[in-house]
């Protein structure tokens, strides 16, 4: 498996060059970036990477949360498909793989079957770009209070009957309701990207890698077990101080996590 880390998680004070350079220092082998605004923004990144010989492997989208795909406020969902639209095209200006999209936010106000309905709208108005440029639209489990079971999430990328609809399986985040190896077991194959992160169950709080309640042997034994050999990400908050340590640090916790 290769070993990942978010651009947002590297230290902010350096050029992309020295980000890029650092990841490589860690032992990294590529980066998650955010949605760029201008393709200048995202070249700039991607140059650097390559300088590095790190890999843009993926891009998270940029506004789903601000503007959900689910949304019952027409003007906000296409504002929301637009956003992922875009993320879209940073991704084929990067050569990255997929676009990381929340599917839905479910709230008090709107019905869960309306999330359903306008979600699985919304991707399928996104995935003719997403064909244009051979771009995976990989669907994360957060905390949005939609797709709460395996088995429903498993169903609800079946249903779209495309092979750029996939997931995007986030192992810290499932703790709140669910175990990771049960996810695993069952979305399988569909699981094209992994986050990690760790999560302490008793206090409900996210702490460091390797600090929480993941089992990460189990995970990666899970993962091997549906054939997942693909990039393990970390999605983090630095270090209050010595960010440059924290990515190092972060490059070795990858590392024995990949190799348990």
């Amino acid at each position: 498996m290769k070993k990942g880390i978010c651009y947002s998680s590297l230290p902010r004070d350096l050029s992309p060059q020295d980000r890029m350079a650092l990841c490589r220092e860690a032992e990294l082998d590529g980066v998650e970036i955010p949605t760029f605004e201008t393709k200048e923004e995202a070249m700039a990144v991607k140059a650097a990477g390559d300088e590095a010989g790190i890999e843009i492997h993926s891009v998270m989208g940029g506004i789903h949360w601000k503007c959900p795909l689910s949304s019952t406020d027409e003007a906000v969902r296409q504002e929301g498909v637009a956003g992922i639209k875009h993320a879209v095209e940073v991704a084929a200006w990067v050569g990255a793989d997929d676009v990381l999209v929340v599917p839905g936010v479910c709230t008090e106000h709107d019905s869960y079957a309306a999330c359903w309905d306008l979600s699985v709208k919304s991707i399928k108005e996104i995935l003719p770009t997403a064909e244009q440029h051979g771009i995976m639209l990989l669907l994360e489990n957060v905390w949005n209070k939609f797709l709460l079971s395996p088995l429903e999430m498993r169903d609800y990328i079946d249903g779209f009957e495309h092979e750029l609809v996939q997931a995007y399986f986030d192992v810290g985040n499932i703790l709140l309701y669910g175990f990771p190896h049960h996810w695993i077991d069952i979305l399988g194959k569909r699981i094209k990207k992994v986050h990690v992160k760790d999560f302490n169950v008793d206090t409900k709080q996210f702490v460091a890698l390797l600090s929480g309640s993941v089992d990460y042997p189990r995970v990666v034994n899970a993962l091997r077990g549906v054939g997942y050999d693909n990039y393990l990400t970390a999605e983090l908050a630095p270090y209050r101080q010595y960010h440059r340590q924290f990515v190092l640090d972060t490059g070795k916790h990858l590392e024995c996590i990949v190799s348990s």
